[in-house]
């Protein structure tokens, strides 16, 4: 599918890979409509990038679908979704204070795995009703993952879970889907330089970056979204999860 002139909307679009990828697709041509729970983030982008921005949780059925069809009026049917929403929450299943609140889990399960399937949901109901283009294909979906949906490190298992979870559902989702002419694929990135990587010392970014094989530095937002421009473009991608981690396997801790 030609990013120039469809229409595409990314979750966590007012920061990090999000960011990145929006400002890609609408370098593009795509129009973009720029989903983050942050209304002030997602203005930002929008406001420079030239698209819609839309506030919103992407785990709420009534707030995703609230959104969509705020896309949908400004833009037309989405034909492309870019699932980059998520957030990552270190804790041992067993600390200090004994076992882990279940809340903590279920927030991470709720927003990376929940909100992924919520969108993908939402989302391909609309695209399944489009008029197929010339080669047939009405929609795409890119998930994020993570290369800890593999190797998971210690203080990990609500992250792990979620992103695995995202790993596993994208194979069947894109089977089934199929039918209506919708792709389904996931990146799975290793280190990248986000909001949550950012807040750590300079020191420790370094030490992070050289512990990458090649090239030994972390990931560069705009690397991710160029990989997701690509697979959005190359039409026999699909059910695929690909890393992009220069790589890296992660270690224990």
């Amino acid at each position: 599918m030609k990013l120039a002139s469809a229409a595409a909307i990314v979750t966590g679009g007012g920061s990090g890979l999000g960011k990145a990828t929006a400002e890609a697709f609408a370098a593009k041509g795509a129009r973009v409509a720029v989903l983050d729970r942050n209304a002030e983030a997602a203005e930002s982008v929008a406001k420079a990038i030239g698209g819609l921005a839309l506030a919103g949780d992407v785990a709420d059925s009534a707030s995703a679908e609230a959104a969509l069809a705020r896309a949908a009026a400004a833009h037309g049917p989405a034909r492309i979704l870019v699932n980059c929403a998520g957030i990552g929450v270190a804790k041992r299943v067993v600390g200090r204070d004994g076992p882990q609140p279940l809340g903590d889990f279920e927030t991470v399960i709720r927003v990376n795995l929940i909100g992924t399937f919520n969108m993908i949901r939402l989302f391909a109901a609309a695209a399944s009703r489009l008029e197929p283009l010339e080669d047939g294909e009405r929609g795409i979906v890119v998930n994020t993952a993570s290369v800890a949906a593999y190797e998971g490190q210690i203080g990990q298992a609500a992250y792990s879970a979620s992103k695995g979870g995202v790993v596993a559902m994208t194979l069947p989702i894109a089977r089934e889907l199929a039918q209506f002419g919708v792709r389904v694929n996931s990146i799975a990135p290793g280190l990248f330089l986000t909001p949550m990587l950012l807040d750590l010392p300079q020191e420790a970014q370094d030490s992070l970056g050289r512990s990458v094989p090649y090239p030994a530095r972390l990931g560069d937002p705009a690397e991710y979204a160029a990989l997701a421009a690509f697979i959005v473009e190359n039409p026999y991608l699909n059910g695929e999860t690909i890393r992009i981690d220069g790589a890296l396997r992660l270690p224990p801790r």
